[in-house]
């Protein structure tokens, strides 16, 4: 079977799957995943086998990727926990939301409904595997994964176990499915392809796999290229609350999409606020970049920062700060230099915090607050698909809500049109 015949073989499973799942009931959905963590927890030895595999052909990947890949008893539990969470959440299928009756007594509903099939495209972690499929599924879509070579065997049992579930309970096996090979043309096709069986393309990985997905797809996406997120400390900030939140932006976890790149510093303030919050940074390993006026007001040495610096994802302790002359130049140099994703201001000005929130054109603002507060898991959502930074629906973290579209629903007594 060549590449297109195997990729459109999984097209047309997944349509005719969605023409059951989109109806489903949420009890219904509730019991599949109820039976997918019940097979998680009996299948631990079949799982960790898989993993085994995995790690083994991929010793020469990095530390940081490797330690992802990895799974063990207590990673397990944490994905049934996962899963056992989306259970909890209400079906977002065929909510109510909005009505409104007409003069000439037409009712007009806005309904949430599922978005159809969605293909999904991502590395390492092999609960991606089971939370994109949980969510997915919840939500009423068919989903087709295509994981990580370095992750095939652990996605595969994973994938299986979601597959045993359903037809445990009566249901299209194909609601889920995986790309079943290594081969990266598939991914290629799946893409370029596969518009008339695919609705929606989620990309979740790194910058060069959304890069790709971004410059390949035929399908509408929705995901993000980079996290480059900032932090601005307005003359006005408590320099306390301050150095609490540009610590916790930058390092309580500097590998995430949610994670600071960089600090901007009111002038007005670089005398007061600069050298305890750059201290404090410094003293967690951080590597710290200024511009001349942040050397000068810093009393350790640290490299000058480039243009470059500005536009640079480091997903490592590095920062680059830079100084502003207030809000407008804040707001300025994010809209330039940012990737709509999260950004924060510290101030106790609520004008000036106001002006910050409306003006900078990112999906996630924030006032007095981390931006690591960029997860799904923190907005009450629970697991996420994602975060959104396109200026169509969904933006932000993407959980079961943001993966609904909706129709309008119109009832008559007889109405026609004069």
């Amino acid at each position: 079977m060549n590449k297109n015949s195997y990729m459109n073989t999984l097209g047309i499973k997944a349509k005719i799957a969605y023409e059951n799942l989109s109806k489903m009931s949420e009890k219904k959905k509730n019991d599949v995943l109820k039976q997918f963590c019940t097979y998680l927890k009996k299948n631990k030895k079949l799982i960790l086998n898989a993993n085994k595999k995995d790690l083994y052909q991929s010793k020469k990947i990095k530390d940081g990727m490797l330690e992802r890949l990895k799974l063990d008893d207590l990673k397990i539990d944490k994905i049934i926990k996962s899963v056992k969470k989306i259970i909890k959440f209400s079906d977002p299928v065929g909510k109510n939301l909005a009505s409104w009756k007409r003069p000439n007594g037409l009712t007009i509903k806005r309904v949430s409904i599922p978005i159809g099939v969605i293909g999904v495209i991502y590395e390492s972690r092999p609960n991606v595997t089971s939370d994109v499929a949980s969510l997915c599924f919840k939500s009423g879509n068919v989903v087709i994964l295509r994981g990580g070579s370095e992750a095939f065997f652990t996605n595969t049992i994973l994938s299986y176990l979601f597959r045993k579930a359903l037809k445990k309970k009566g249901c299209d096996e194909n609601c889920i499915q995986i790309i079943e090979s290594k081969n990266r043309k598939n991914v290629d096709y799946l893409l370029s392809g596969m518009k008339n069986y695919v609705d929606i393309i989620i990309p979740r990985g790194g910058k060069n796999l959304v890069k790709k997905v971004k410059a390949k797809s035929k399908v509408p996406i929705i995901g993000h290229l980079q996290g480059i997120c900032h932090v601005y400390i307005h003359k006005e900030a408590n320099v306390e609350m301050a150095i609490k939140i540009v610590k916790n932006s930058k390092m309580r976890n500097f590998a995430i999409c949610g994670a600071a790149e960089t600090l901007l510093i009111d002038r007005k303030c670089i005398k007061t606020h600069c050298g305890p919050i750059l201290k404090e940074l410094k003293k967690s390993g951080c590597t710290i970049l200024g511009d001349k006026f942040i050397q000068k007001n810093f009393s350790h040495k640290i490299k000058i920062a480039q243009t470059k610096d500005w536009e640079t994802e480091y997903l490592s302790p590095i920062i680059s700060v830079k100084t502003v002359n207030g809000v407008d130049d804040a707001v300025y140099h994010i809209n330039k230099y940012g990737t709509s994703h999260t950004d924060s201001i510290v101030t106790k000005n609520k004008k000036t915090a106001e002006k910050f929130l409306s003006s900078v054109n990112s999906s996630i603002v924030l006032h007095n607050a981390s931006t690591q507060f960029a997860d799904g898991g923190e907005f009450g959502f629970g697991a996420e698909v994602g975060i959104s930074t396109g200026r169509m629906h969904p933006r932000g973290p993407v959980g079961l809500d943001q993966l609904t579209t909706y129709k309008y629903i119109l009832e008559g007594n007889g109405q026609i049109r004069k």
